[in-house]
């Protein structure tokens, strides 16, 4: 009973400040499997199954906001779910030490980024809605769903980023993007690959899922009613954690 307690409160917790920033569960459910005892392939599979519940959370929080439209979805589930399921269908094969070590620079300068960009994400607009653009945002969904399924500490923040900067969303309409259909679509294919090609630790599932809906909800609530200069902030700390977290190992 306190294992159980213990897993559903750092479920609770991780996913509550990945609901706020738009990403970044895995900065603490992942490694605290693997301090728990779990080997990282099964650490890493069992992490996926638990963030669906996150994205199911998530989406039932900010679908009372109806703010998404179908083409961004359509783009999301088609260019993002192919992606996760090609990277998820590797890396238990492959060792992943250099490219966490490039996934963590590459994170950290992401909050570098928006740090010195103030008015990022401040302002929703409308960018890039002809082919050309819903092209080249669906190649870059594709490549953040390859690492989305190989590497989960942190990716969806990938997401985020790119929805701001390249389709104009700002912070709070972006983390809702990211939180219902990485959260869901992107963890929900990537977790059923893991499983068919791996194992799942299951006994601790129910507390892990249980963690994850209710962070998940309370994290999307506090990113609807907060604004986007809080959720900018989270944002850029989240990002700059685990950049740091993906370097030191």
């Amino acid at each position: 009973m306190a294992e159980q307690l213990l897993i559903f409160v750092i479920s609770l917790i991780a996913n509550l400040f990945s609901a706020l920033s738009g990403g970044g569960a895995g900065l603490i459910q992942l490694p605290a499997l693997i301090f728990l005892g779990l080997p990282f392939g099964l650490a890493l599979a069992t992490h996926k199954v638990a963030t669906i519940a996150l994205g199911i959370g998530a989406t039932a929080r900010h679908l009372k906001d109806n703010r998404i439209e179908r083409d961004y979805a359509l783009l999301m589930i088609l260019a993002g779910v192919p992606g996760v399921i090609l990277g998820a269908s590797f890396i238990l094969q492959i060792p992943d030490q250099i490219a966490k070590m490039a996934l963590g620079i590459l994170t950290m300068g992401l909050g570098v980024y928006s740090f010195f960009s103030p008015e990022l994400g401040q302002t929703l607009q409308q960018k890039n809605r002809d082919l050309r653009g819903y092209i080249i945002g669906a190649l870059v969904l594709f490549i953040i769903g390859i690492l989305n399924g190989s590497l989960t500490s942190g990716t969806g923040l990938f997401v985020t980023i790119w929805l701001i900067r390249w389709f104009g969303f700002d912070y709070k309409l972006a983390v809702a993007y990211t939180l219902v259909f990485v959260g869901l679509f992107w963890n929900t294919s990537g977790a059923v690959t893991l499983g068919l090609l791996g194992d799942i630790h299951w006994l601790w599932i129910p507390a892990l899922l249980l963690g994850s809906f209710i962070g998940g909800y309370i994290g999307a609530h506090l990113s609807i009613v907060k604004g986007n200069k809080v959720i900018k902030r989270s944002f850029e700390v989240v990002t700059l954690l685990i950049g740091l977290k993906l370097v030191l190992g």
